[in-house]
């Protein structure tokens, strides 16, 4: 059997027959997309290709991806939604395995990405999505959440339909099948996963396929994030709802919960405003997208879509595979990262 070199790792073992094309989607992300792309050549598994869809970035973000090899595609700025934007990706992918990372992202290992496209051996399973860690310029609230959505416990198949399109893979046969929502605001990859799985294919967690997502947020587009994510949910579940009520609950109950944390970790004195400040920004944003028309203007999808650009922070621990030291993976002069 002919192994193509995108699923033999760099001793030449096999670990797959299918070609991988990673998509990633990005707005001015000249300060994170050279470290993404050194992680990706770092990995053990390469890909086929890298696909980057641009939607209209004014920064140093596409000479960088093309000096990295990435083939890059275009998308209006005004015609951008995640959804839209993705099927644009797998459009121009030639790869069975769609492969998407967000360009604010870094694989912290390099198993990454054989770990991400390891549980489609199974035909059965069509979508794999990995742990995200946060660091030091994420809020603190925001490491929180990353440990109850990304714990270490692998699922295969997972009961639920969450997931995540910041590390996740798709099997490009479902995706034909059933393509991305383009009218959606967000929560894109849950309403996909949620039609894949009412179909019968399976969902995997797999916390080995871990990344490090990096976060700087102002609080307003703390806000924005929970809103327009709101506005998605109420169009994939019909049932959705969001009282006034549920955000005093849910903003109390999160301050109770994150606080016990920050203490356990003595970190409360200096964490406790950050807290209050993002759970209010959380579940109020969420109580204002379930307020929201359904139909979005120009000036709520300035905000929604193109945040400003944030800063990088350095992995955390995991398992035995090698740490990837991103001072000497391919080095750029344009894209270093303090």
């Amino acid at each position: 059997m002919n192994i193509p070199d995108c699923w033999a790792d760099r001793e030449g073992r096999a670990v797959g027959t299918a070609p991988v094309s990673i998509i990633i989607r990005a707005y001015n992300e000249e300060d994170h997309i050279g470290k993404l792309l050194r992680g990706i050549k770092a990995q053990r598994v390469q890909p086929q290709e890298v696909i980057l869809v641009d939607s209209g970035s004014t920064d140093g973000t596409v000479p960088i991806a093309e000096r990295h090899g990435a083939r890059v595609v275009h998308i209006a700025k005004e015609d951008f939604t995640f959804g839209r934007a993705l099927n644009i990706g797998c459009e121009a992918a030639r790869g069975e395995m769609l492969v998407f990372v967000s360009a604010h992202v870094y694989p912290v290992y390099d198993t990454w990405l054989e770990r991400l496209i390891e549980p489609f051996t199974n035909p059965r399973v069509v979508l794999c999505y990995g742990r995200q860690q946060g660091g030091v310029t994420n809020k603190f609230s925001e490491h929180c959440l990353f440990a109850r959505w990304f714990p270490g416990e692998r699922a295969s198949p997972q009961q639920g339909y969450f997931c995540n399109n910041a590390n996740c893979a798709v099997r490009r046969s479902a995706w034909e099948a059933l393509r991305y929502d383009e009218m959606l605001t967000g929560l894109e990859d849950l309403d996909w996963a949620k039609r894949a799985q009412s179909g019968g294919g399976w969902l995997v967690y797999e916390p080995e396929a871990t990344i490090a997502h990096v976060h700087d947020e102002t609080w307003l587009q703390v806000r924005n994030r929970y809103r327009r994510e709101a506005m998605a949910l109420r169009r994939i579940d019909a049932e959705a709802h969001f009282s006034f009520l549920d955000f005093l609950r849910l903003f109390a109950a999160n301050i109770v919960v994150d606080a016990a944390a920050a203490m356990k970790q003595k970190a409360f004195v200096r964490e406790w405003f950050s807290i209050l400040r993002f759970r209010f920004n959380q579940f109020f944003g969420a109580w204002q997208g379930h307020r929201d028309p359904s139909e979005v203007s120009q000036e709520l999808k300035q905000r929604f879509y193109f945040p400003a650009r944030t800063l990088h922070h350095p992995p955390a621990e995991a398992h035995e595979a090698r740490r990837i030291d991103y001072a000497h993976v391919h080095p750029q002069k344009t894209d270093e990262l303090a």
